[in-house]
């Protein structure tokens, strides 16, 4: 615009900044609202905005929250968009306390909440485990002349999630034809997250079967919570069958949805259908993780494969996964059953170069392989490098795990 000797005002860099947000530009856009003084051009309302909606999709809350409080020293009144979009910065920074805060200033800032403020805000509330105060903003909205929507019921009904309140979940699901709402995807993916964590998975798959009457169509997240609530209730011939049914619903399975099928595998111990499962990901571009690598290593100590789960273990470099002590305990304890004592004694060797420190779990396998093995003292010289609160739980552990006290055990 310069070279063209046309000079920027107001509404050019309100558009440059809008355009910063929508391409998710948090520095541009906060570059471009700190040079309109410099080009004589007075920040609105309208760059405010903008600038704040960038930052909260750039996951910069207390940014958004520093140009809230310049507004008024520039002599700019925040409006309902301001606060949503200062909200939403809020809910996604996970700061939960900042967004209630800034509900609550709104009327002593002579602003109107709308229902995107409170759908931010309750949404704040659900992920920060503030089942109660979400809920409780839900019913605070028709005192309010609000009109709760999809995106409302959506955000209360994850707000169960946490807690795993799959009753109240449900009931909210059960609310919305009488409210008009009309329940979508992402309802229904809340919901059966519900009730995934809550244990029910019968109920879960049940209102997996609705979505098609109500021409709701599953998604990936959609599928991934249900073969997850398989999994959680060691339904491993479900969630394969809910897996195998994807190609056939034009819908691609993720990292996510491998997991939890694997993680069923692994429950129901069918380490070969667990294994299958991840050699068949690379055909499918879905990449193998920490999550993915132990659901299989574990899968193989639970079917007795130490051979396959070290296997397992050394390739997770090569595919860019790093173990963690989740690993190094599956392998420890594959090592244990397959009595390997050597073996699982070398793992735990390994972990402190691998930066990984061992946990109760990682020692008490160990022991195990060692007492297997008959190597009474090796065992005794691993108790010794534990803390005594450790140990506490350790023969906690050892008591539940054999007939004999592991006090006399020792002696």
């Amino acid at each position: 615009m310069p070279e063209a000797r046309v000079v920027p005002n107001v509404i050019t860099c309100n558009a440059a900044i809008s355009s910063c947000e929508k391409g998710g530009q948090w520095q541009q856009a906060l570059n471009l609202l700190s040079l309109m003084p410099e080009a004589k051009v007075v920040p609105d309302k309208i760059a405010y905005n903008a600038a704040i909606s960038v930052c909260e999709k750039g996951g910069q809350w207390q940014l958004a929250l520093n140009l809230l409080s310049l507004m008024p020293e520039a002599r700019v009144v925040p409006n309902e968009i301001t606060y949503s979009a200062a909200i939403s910065a809020c809910e996604k920074g996970g700061q939960w306390q900042q967004a209630l805060t800034l509900l609550c200033l709104m009327p002593g800032a002579r602003v109107v909440p709308n229902e995107i403020t409170y759908n931010a805000a309750i949404s704040a509330l659900g992920k920060g485990g503030k089942r109660q105060l979400a809920l409780h903003l839900l019913s605070l909205m028709p005192v309010a002349r609000l009109v709760p929507n999809e995106i409302t019921y959506n955000a209360a009904i994850s707000a169960c999630e946490k807690g795993g309140q799959w009753q109240l979940a449900l009931n909210l699901l059960s609310l919305m034809p009488e409210a008009r709402v009309v329940p979508d995807g992402i309802t229904y993916s809340a919901a059966i997250s519900v009730c995934e964590k809550g244990g029910q998975w019968q109920l879960a798959l049940n209102l997996f079967s609705l979505m098609p009457e109500t021409r709701v169509v599953p998604n990936q997240i959609t599928y991934s919570a249900a073969i997850s609530s398989c999994e959680k209730g060691f339904q491993w011939q479900l969630a394969l069958n809910l897996l195998s049914q994807m190609p056939e619903a034009r819908v691609i399975p993720d990292e996510i949805t491998y997991n939890a099928a694997i993680s069923a595998c692994e429950k129901g111990c069918q380490w070969q259908l667990a294994l299958n499962l991840l050699s068949l990901m690379p055909e499918a571009r879905v990449v193998p993780n920490e999550i993915t690598y132990n659901a299989a290593v574990s899968a193989c100590e639970k079917g007795g494969q130490w051979q396959q789960a070290l296997n397992l273990m050394s390739l997770m470099p090569e595919a860019g996964a790093v173990p963690n002590v989740i690993t190094y305990n599956a392998a420890i304890s594959a090592c244990e059953q397959g009595g390997q004592w050597q073996l699982a004694l070398n793992l735990l060797c390994l972990m402190p170069d691998a930066r990984v420190v061992p946990n109760e779990i990682t020692y008490s396998a160990a022991i195990s392989a060692c007492e297997q093995g008959g190597q009474i003292a090796v065992a005794v010289r691993l108790l010794g490098k534990q803390s005594v609160g450790s140990l506490n739980l350790l023969v906690q552990v050892r008591q539940q795990k054999i007939k004999r006290p592991f006090i006399t055990w020792i002696a």
